[in-house]
């Protein structure tokens, strides 16, 4: 059967629409299904954390999304422990505090800009994959379930996710805490912070604002566990409120209410054969933190450079596999960690709690302590792993260094959604991919100030490849070698097509 798309995407969440954004923008015919007829007003994540803006400015959107929200120089952990944000390296030394929906619509606008077809109403149902691609089956409201085709799935589609259900995959672990409630309300006072957080032993509250006048409450009472179909009580709500902040600030007016529970759990493999799991579909853990959102817009970014690469028959061999051993870490870490902090906010016993409060207050007080909490919690001490005698920089976060040209930082040279060498002003190397031996895998820029480092970026802004190198004739046989290795044959010489 020929493939209706290079890619198909289960799940119309950010990370199913910010991967979407990027397979269309390097030119993957990608397909995009989605179980809700319409995009939903409700919201779960809010928070945006420094690194996760940065992959959104290397795509055009941080600028509009910022524009949304609030930003929150400090986070408040434990009574008056706070983590400051404000020393973050980069653009965005802050969290921003916005709804979820608000990310989704400037996430599906770039992505049908870019040539993405989305489908909404239709709900895979099942899965099955051979050598040459993936067969998904998709009931629509319009009639008998069809098969869509393509070289690769992906599911994003959440917790629930059918795609890792018939790629019959487990998901082990355990439930974190139950019955959470939410509510989205007004306030009659406004309070004094823009993220609220409190907790006794026996009760918990956070509130968060829309920025339209409602608030969203989330709230734990361990003296009443119901179940998640129970309904939210307004009483008990309020109460609990007051217990954990010591006021409920005149709740008022619920339009929403609803029960959950927060699970922590974790997909082996992020990869199966064709298939690959993002997002909440491979890891799902406590809110503390508000990591969720956050750990799957990476995974996308991560994703999905390296299908774009494989589908035009360029990529290193076992780059696809990379998905996996790069984030399936960073999944572990978010989950045992988020689970570590709730944990320790939800403590009964007295004197864990001081204890706790103590360690904490002077854990943020020693600066470099406080920077390492800071970067682990804002995503930007993110690492991967990198070959033995590789220069220190590969694996690490590109910093958005000033460039000569049209594009004055490098996440602008991003946008593209190609490799950016960013050389020495006059290096040979700029006359040598001039002849655009590497046209369309790799954009070369100029440093803006003096510098002796090579390096060739990632798309997800991620360094691949460096080196400090200073003889011209060897820094350009080593350019030369790493962009043979990352980007393939050049262009004059092309390598065979692989099929897909």
């Amino acid at each position: 059967m020929a493939p209706d798309a290079d890619v198909l995407i289960v799940g119309a969440g950010p990370t199913g629409l910010l991967l979407a954004g990027d397979l269309a923008t390097a030119g993957v015919r990608c397909t995009l299904l989605e179980r809700r007829a319409e995009r939903q007003g409700l919201t779960r994540a809010f928070a945006v954390h420094a690194r996760t803006l940065e992959e959104l400015d290397a795509r055009g959107v941080a600028a509009d999304l910022v524009r949304t929200g609030e930003r929150v120089g400090a986070l408040r952990l434990f009574g008056d422990a706070r983590l400051d944000l404000s020393r973050l390296p980069g653009r965005f030394p802050y969290v921003l505090v916005t709804p979820q929906y608000e990310t989704e619509r400037l996430l599906e606008e770039r992505a049908l800009a870019a040539g993405a077809e989305i489908v909404r109403g239709a709900e895979a149902v099942g899965v099955s994959q051979d050598a040459d691609g993936v067969d998904v089956e998709v009931r629509t409201g319009d009639g008998a379930p069809r098969t869509r085709r393509a070289a690769y799935l992906v599911g994003a589609d959440g917790v629930r996710s059918t795609v890792r259900e018939r790629l019959g995959l487990p998901f082990p672990g355990h439930a974190a805490v139950r019955s959470v409630m939410l509510a989205d309300v007004r306030l009659a006072e406004a309070p004094a912070e823009t993220l609220t957080v409190g907790a006794t032993g026996d009760a918990f509250a956070f509130l968060a604002p829309f920025g339209d006048g409602w608030y969203r409450v989330i709230a734990w009472n361990r003296r009443h566990q119901a179940a998640d179909s129970e309904p939210v009580d307004m009483d008990e709500l309020r109460e609990v409120t007051r217990r954990a902040l010591g006021t409920d600030h005149g709740m008022r007016d619920p339009r929403w209410t609803s029960r959950f529970h927060s699970d922590e759990r974790q997909v082996p493999r992020y990869r199966a054969g064709r298939a690959f799991l993002a997002g909440d579909a491979a890891h799902v853990h406590s809110p503390a933190g508000g990591q969720g959102m956050n750990t799957g817009l990476q995974d996308a970014a991560n994703l999905g450079w390296k299908l774009a690469a494989d589908l035009r028959g360029w990529a290193p061999p076992g780059l696809l596999d990379t998905y996996h051993s790069e984030r399936h870490p960073v999944g572990r870490m978010v989950v045992r960690g988020s689970g570590a902090l709730l944990r320790a906010v939800l403590t009964e016993r007295p004197l864990p709690r001081v204890l706790r409060g103590a360690a904490v207050r002077a854990a943020t007080r020693v600066p470099p302590v406080a920077r390492r909490l800071a970067g682990a919690v804002s995503g930007i001490d993110i690492a991967y792993p990198a070959p033995r005698g590789a220069h220190p920089l590969t694996g690490r976060r590109a910093p958005d260094v000033r460039l000569a040209g049209e594009r004055p930082r490098l996440y602008e040279a991003l946008r593209d959604g190609r490799f950016v060498l960013v050389v020495a002003a006059n290096d040979p190397a700029v006359t040598y991919l001039a002849t655009k031996r590497w046209a369309g895998r790799v954009r070369c820029a100029v440093a803006g100030g003096a510098t002796n480092t090579t390096a060739l970026v990632r798309p997800d802004g991620y360094i691949a490849w460096a080196t400090d190198e200073t003889a011209p004739d060897l820094r350009a046989v080593a350019i030369r070698d790493a962009l043979a290795h990352w980007c393939g044959a050049p262009a004059d010489h092309p390598a065979p097509e692989r099929r897909p």
